[in-house]
C-alpha cells in the first residue's frame, strides 16, 4: 500500500499495491480483523453473484462497533477473491458502559478489534445477508451449487487449541490449516498465544459455509460480544439447521454459542435432539396429520380438548400452565373463558410457538388479552424458574413422546417445582388401538410415540407419582367406552394433598 504508516506491507497485504483503492489516509488496514473467501471454479467471478458485491468497487458498511469493508484483491476469471475487512471502534465498544470493577482496564485494554469473534459474525449477517440466506436473484441456480472454496482468517482465537478447532471444522468437511501466532515477536520465549492463522478448504454452498462460520467463530473465540437471551437460540437453530444437528460436538457448540447459560442450552439441545437429521417443521406436521387423520372419524381431538375444559372449569382454576402447548388448540379455548386470568403456554418448539402465534392472531390482541398470554420456550425435563405459582397445570398427549429414562426428570419439574394445585395428563389407551382399523398391529398411533400405555399401566405410574410427591390422583375416560378395550385416551387429575 502506497501508505508508508500501513502496518500490513508487502506481502503480508491482502490488496498488491497496485490495486489498492485506498491509498493514504483513507486505508482500512490498522485494525487487522480480515477474513478472504476464494473460489477457482470458473468463471470465478460469479462469486461477486452470489455475495452481491461487485468486484470492481470498494463498499462500506456502517456498523454499531466500527466499519466493514469489502473489496476483491483479485477478480479474474480462474481465481476471485473477496475480503471482508472489519474496522472495530475500540471507544465505541466502551462508550455508555460502566467500568469493570474487578478488572477495570480490561473495556480498553483487549483483542476484540484485532482478531475474528462475535463481531466478525455479526458483520457477516449484515454485509452478506442475502448470501447467508441462500438466495442469488440473477443466479439462483448458482447459490444451491456447490462451490470449491478456501477461507482465510488472519487471526482467529481458539480456546481449546488446533485439536478443538479440528473437531469444530472437520467433521463438515473442511481441510483444515493452522498456523500458531506466537504472542510477540520480540519475545518467543513467551511461547504459542491462542490465535491461529487459519486456511479452510471445502467444496460446499456458499450459504453453508457462510452459516458455518457465523456459529463457529463465536464458539472458538469462546465468548459474545452482546446479552445472550432466548432468542439466540432460534439464530443458532437457524444457521445450523441441516448440519448442526448431526455434528458430533453439538452440545458442546450450543454451550458455547450460548455463553454457557446452562438453561439455553439445555432448550437448544432438545430441539436438535428433536430434529434427528430431519426438518423439524415438515416431520412433526406430517406425523401430527397421521394420528390426527386416524383419530377423526372419532373426533377425539375435540372430545380430549372438551373434557380437559370441563374439569378446568370446576376446579377454578385462574392461572393456567399448558405443558406441551403445541400449536394452541388448547389455549384457544382456555382464552375464550374471561375466569382465567392468565395463561402460558409452554413448548420445547421455537416454530409450534411461533405457529401459536400467528394462528391465535395474537398481534391483533388488545393490551389487556396480551397481558393474559404467555408463551414460553422450555424443555419439559429440565427444572425452569419462570414456572411457578399455577393453580393448573395441563400436560395433554405430551408423555408419550418422552423417553422412559427421562420421564423420571419430568416427574420432578411437574409435581416438584410446578408443583401446580391441579395437574391434568391425558395419553393414550394403547389396548384401544385395535379399533382403529388403518393402524398396523403393534404400532404406535404417532411415530414419535417412544410409548404407550395400557390402562393398567398409566394407573400404575399416576399411583407411584401421586404417592412420591403428595397428590391424590382420579380417572377419567375420554372418548367412547368399549366394554373390552376402554376408551382411546386415558386422563388422570391429580391434585395436591391437603
Amino acid at each position: 500500500m502506497p501508505n508508508a504508516q500501513c502496518p500490513m506491507p508487502d506481502a503480508r497485504c491482502p490488496m498488491p499495491n497496485a490495486q489498492c483503492p485506498m491509498p493514504d489516509a483513507r486505508c482500512p488496514i490498522p485494525n487487522i480483523m480480515l477474513l478472504t473467501i476464494s473460489t477457482t471454479r470458473v468463471p470465478a467471478t460469479d462469486l461477486g453473484y452470489l455475495l452481491h458485491k461487485h468486484p470492481d468497487r470498494l463498499q462500506c458498511f456502517p456498523m454499531t462497533f466500527g466499519q466493514a469493508s469489502v473489496f476483491y484483491p483479485e477478480a479474474n476469471a480462474d481465481k476471485c477473491t473477496a475480503a471482508l475487512l472489519l474496522d472495530v471502534d475500540p471507544v465505541a465498544l466502551v462508550r455508555g458502559k460502566s467500568k469493570s470493577g474487578d478488572r477495570p482496564l480490561e473495556q480498553y485494554v483487549n483483542d476484540r478489534p484485532y482478531v475474528a469473534s462475535s463481531f466478525l459474525s455479526v458483520a457477516l449477517a449484515q454485509v452478506f445477508s442475502t448470501a447467508l440466506s441462500g438466495r442469488c436473484k440473477d443466479r439462483p441456480e448458482l447459490a444451491e451449487t456447490a462451490l470449491p472454496l478456501t477461507v482465510k482468517l488472519s487471526v482467529l482465537p481458539c480456546r481449546g487449541g488446533e485439536k478443538f478447532l479440528r473437531q469444530m471444522f472437520e467433521p463438515l468437511g473442511y481441510q483444515v490449516t493452522a498456523k500458531p501466532l506466537i504472542l510477540d515477536e520480540q519475545f518467543p520465549e513467551w511461547g504459542a498465544s491462542p490465535y491461529f492463522a487459519v486456511e479452510l478448504q471445502n467444496t460446499v454452498r456458499l450459504a453453508d459455509l457462510l452459516s458455518h462460520l457465523y456459529v463457529l467463530i463465536p464458539v472458538l473465540d469462546d465468548d459474545k460480544h452482546y446479552w445472550v437471551g432466548d432468542d439466540e437460540i432460534e439464530k443458532l437453530l437457524r444457521h445450523g439447521e441441516g448440519w448442526l444437528n448431526a455434528h458430533p460436538a453439538r452440545e458442546q457448540i450450543a454451550d458455547r454459542y450460548l455463553k454457557r447459560q446452562r438453561r439455553l442450552t439445555r432448550l437448544a439441545v432438545a430441539q436438535l435432539a428433536e430434529e434427528d437429521n430431519t426438518d423439524p417443521e415438515k416431520l412433526e406436521v406430517s406425523r401430527a396429520l397421521e394420528e390426527e387423520v386416524l383419530e377423526q372419524r372419532i373426533s377425539l381431538n375435540e372430545q380430549r380438548l372438551e373434557a380437559v375444559m370441563t374439569v378446568l372449569k370446576a376446579s377454578g382454576a385462574q392461572r393456567v400452565v399448558d405443558l406441551g402447548c403445541g400449536e394452541g388448540k388448547l389455549l384457544r379455548l382456555l382464552l375464550a373463558e374471561s375466569a382465567i386470568a392468565q395463561i402460558t403456554g409452554v413448548d420445547v418448539s421455537f416454530r409450534a410457538l411461533e405457529i401459536a402465534k400467528e394462528r391465535l392472531q395474537v398481534d391483533r390482541f388488545s393490551p389487556a388479552q396480551q397481558s393474559r398470554l404467555q408463551l414460553i420456550q422450555s424443555s419439559l425435563i429440565y427444572r425452569d424458574s419462570r414456572l411457578t405459582d399455577f393453580d393448573a397445570a395441563t400436560v395433554i398427549e405430551v408423555i408419550e413422546h418422552l423417553d422412559l429414562e427421562r420421564l423420571a426428570a419430568f416427574e420432578r419439574v411437574l409435581f416438584e417445582f410446578v408443583r401446580p394445585k391441579f395437574a391434568i395428563v391425558t395419553t393414550p389407551n394403547v389396548e384401544y388401538n385395535v379399533r382403529f382399523e388403518n393402524l398396523p398391529t403393534g404400532k404406535f398411533r404417532h411415530r414419535d410415540h417412544r410409548f404407550e400405555w395400557t390402562r393398567g399401566e398409566f394407573q400404575a405410574w399416576a399411583n407411584g407419582v401421586a404417592e412420591r410427591f403428595g397428590f391424590g390422583v382420579e380417572f377419567r375416560s375420554v372418548g367412547t367406552e368399549d366394554l373390552e378395550v376402554g376408551s382411546p385416551t386415558q386422563m388422570a387429575i391429580f391434585t395436591q394433598s391437603k
